[in-house]
Order: structure tokens, then C-alpha cells, then sequence
């Protein structure tokens, strides 16, 4: 196998683990590159059909071609798609500063609609190589009562084994590609062909590295048009990926406060 072979190999074994272990189960679908990777790896796994259902929490501010991606491959790709309003920011920590403030109202309908379905565990699509807080994470990442993180006391996972048992009522957070790295992830799009919204590929001298609300969110300078050009540019910049991420550069601990009570 080569290096994309590998990565897709031991992903689909996490899929295939976390089906095994947990009755109720879902994943989250946040419609950017890493996500989309998600399901197709997803429907790979169990031969072209997604077994559990994909969670959108819908903050209503994302931009019209992340909706129209998202109506248009929810009905092509035969998601089972369970869809939840984001409270509204009155609702959330008035400490937090204003942008992480903004994006903690997915935390929030993230736990509700794990109430709400009583989900044992939930499968997201972050990688460690993405922002320092998220290299601290498992594969198998066990949360409190209120979906608490407590990234100081997480299972160790030498090898590829990884705990899977936890005490009733332990709430898990699943990271399939939590070993990828962003040019893994635009490698593999090339390979596969993986759909993807337009906002990726520059325009203007600008593109989206990182999707998410429309207020919060900004582009980087870029010509990389293509996923070739895209490729190529990653390959050499320095510039972070999340760096047009409001959030993450707002206060040195405002993303693992974030992170911490639950943030994707």
C-alpha cells in the first residue's frame, strides 16, 4: 500500500470500530474539505451506505455554497442528515471573546442534540496537525457528563489500540482521521475525486482554507485555483491553516476554553 493507502486503511478500521462498539452513534458534518473526507471514507467502510446518521448544527451564518453543498450531497450521497438550530448567542458564556463566543453556540446544540438522541458517541473530523489543543487528542476521546474534555486525563494509544470500554453513561468523541495532515486530506481529494464547496479554490487572489461562519471566518491570499495549485501551494507556505479563523487567534486560551467544554 502507499502512504494514502494506509491512511484510508486504518481510518475505515476506526469506522468499522466505533459501528462495533457503540448501539448509538452519529457523525458530524460540517460540510469543509475534512468532513466530506469523513463520509466518503464513511461510505467506504460499510460498502456505499452510512449506517448512522449525519449531524449538521446550523448556526445560520455559513455561506450560500456551503447550503446549496450541503442540499445537493445530502440527497446524492443518501445521508440520513438530522439537522439543528444553533441557540442564539444570548445563550452562550459571556466571557468567551466575541468570535469564540460565536462558535460556542455549536458546542452548545451539539450537546442538546446529544440529549436529545441520547448518543453514546459522536464521530468528528478534526487532525492533530490542525491547531496545538487538537494535537493533544485520542482517537477514542472520552468526554464528561456535559461533554467536558479534560485533555489531561485521556487513555493512552500505543500501536493502534485503543480503548474502547468505558464506564455507562461515558459520553465519546471518535476521530477517524485525527492522523492526517492537510495535504493528506487534499491528496486524497485529488485521488478520489471528492466533491467539494467551491470557496476552496481561489478567486480573485483569494481562497478559503478553512470554512466556517460567514462573519468569522476569512480568506488567504491565494492563486492556487485547482487542486494541483493547491497541492503545490501547501507544500511550501508557512501559513497556518486555521490562520482565517477568527477564534483562534483571539486570546492565547480562547480555543481551549472552547475545546475543553466541548468544541468540535
Amino acid at each position: 500500500m502507499d502512504h494514502l493507502d494506509a491512511l484510508e486503511s486504518q481510518s475505515i478500521y476506526i469506522f468499522r470500530e466505533a459501528f462495533n462498539r457503540f448501539d448509538r452513534l452519529a457523525m458530524l458534518w460540517s460540510l469543509g474539505k475534512d468532513s466530506n473526507v469523513m463520509i466518503w471514507l464513511a461510505k467506504k467502510a460499510f460498502f456505499g451506505h452510512m449506517p448512522f446518521p449525519s449531524l449538521f448544527c446550523d448556526t445560520g451564518k455559513k455561506f450560500p455554497e456551503m447550503y446549496d453543498f450541503r442540499d445537493r450531497y445530502a440527497k446524492e450521497w443518501g445521508l440520513n442528515l438530522i439537522l439543528r438550530e444553533c441557540p442564539p448567542i444570548e445563550e452562550i458564556d459571556p466571557t468567551l471573546p466575541p468570535a469564540a463566543r460565536s462558535a460556542a453556540r455549536k458546542t452548545e446544540a451539539l450537546k442538546r442534540a446529544i440529549a436529545e438522541f441520547d448518543f453514546q458517541a459522536v464521530i468528528a473530523g478534526i487532525r492533530r496537525d490542525e491547531e496545538p489543543t487538537r494535537a493533544k487528542e485520542r482517537v477514542f476521546s472520552p468526554r464528561g457528563v456535559d461533554a467536558n474534555w479534560n485533555f489531561k486525563d485521556q487513555p493512552p494509544e500505543f500501536w493502534d489500540q485503543y480503548k474502547t470500554d468505558f464506564a455507562p453513561g461515558t459520553h465519546v468523541r471518535i476521530h477517524p482521521i485525527l492522523h492526517w495532515t492537510e495535504l493528506d486530506i487534499w491528496r486524497y481529494i485529488r485521488r478520489e475525486g471528492i466533491p467539494l464547496v467551491p470557496l476552496y479554490y481561489a478567486r480573485d487572489g483569494k481562497r478559503y482554507r478553512s470554512l466556517g461562519d460567514m462573519d468569522i471566518t476569512h480568506p488567504v491570499a491565494s492563486n492556487a485555483a485547482t487542486i494541483d495549485e493547491i497541492i503545490a501551494e501547501l507544500e511550501h507556505t508557512r501559513v497556518p491553516e486555521r490562520s482565517g479563523r477568527a477564534m483562534d487567534s483571539e486570546t492565547e486560551d480562547a480555543f481551549e476554553r472552547l475545546r475543553s467544554a466541548g468544541y468540535m
